[in-house]
């Protein structure tokens, strides 16, 4: 049997945005908008994605490399303030194995003609499946892939 542990960790990001807190907001609550960005690598073979984005609300992603495993994530919505603030707890999964449960929190500020985003994830790491170094680096190409959806949203001049 595998010994079982739990590793409390969290961390904090900041990214500056070109892009209005509305439109970077949107960028999370709109379903087609986000299917663009909050994906896998490009290698990895895509699951399904879900988005039900109301407080009470759910999102589950998943994918993984070619022939496995498989990676999912299922959140739920505890606070939305449209523009200003996300609240979600989720679950991730390897297969069938639960790897973590954490607190996610998104900030939207105005910063000039942009945005300030700080997330903040407080995070129950399990059995040693995943650590908040890994989610981090994770998370941070997420907001990367965002920062290419913003910028390939952008108008024209």
């Amino acid at each position: 049997m595998t010994a079982r542990s739990v590793t409390h960790s969290s961390f904090v990001i900041e990214r500056k945005y070109a892009a209005s807190p509305a439109r970077v907001f949107a960028a999370w609550a709109d379903p087609a908008i986000k299917s663009r960005w909050f994906s896998s690598p490009e290698e990895w073979k895509e699951g399904k994605y879900e988005l039900d984005f109301r407080v009470g609300g759910s999102e589950h992603a998943s994918g993984g490399p070619s022939g496995g495993p498989v990676y999912s994530y299922d959140a739920r919505y505890q606070d939305i303030v449209p523009d200003e603030r996300l609240v979600t707890t989720y679950v991730m999964h390897l297969d069938d194995k639960r790897i973590s449960v954490s607190v996610a929190t998104l900030e939207l500020k105005p910063d000039g003609n942009g945005t300030l985003l700080v997330l903040t994830e407080q995070g129950a790491f399990l059995d040693g499946y995943d650590n908040a170094g890994e989610r981090e680096r994770g998370t941070r190409q997420l907001l990367d892939a965002l920062d290419r959806e913003l910028q390939r949203a952008m108008p024209t001049a």
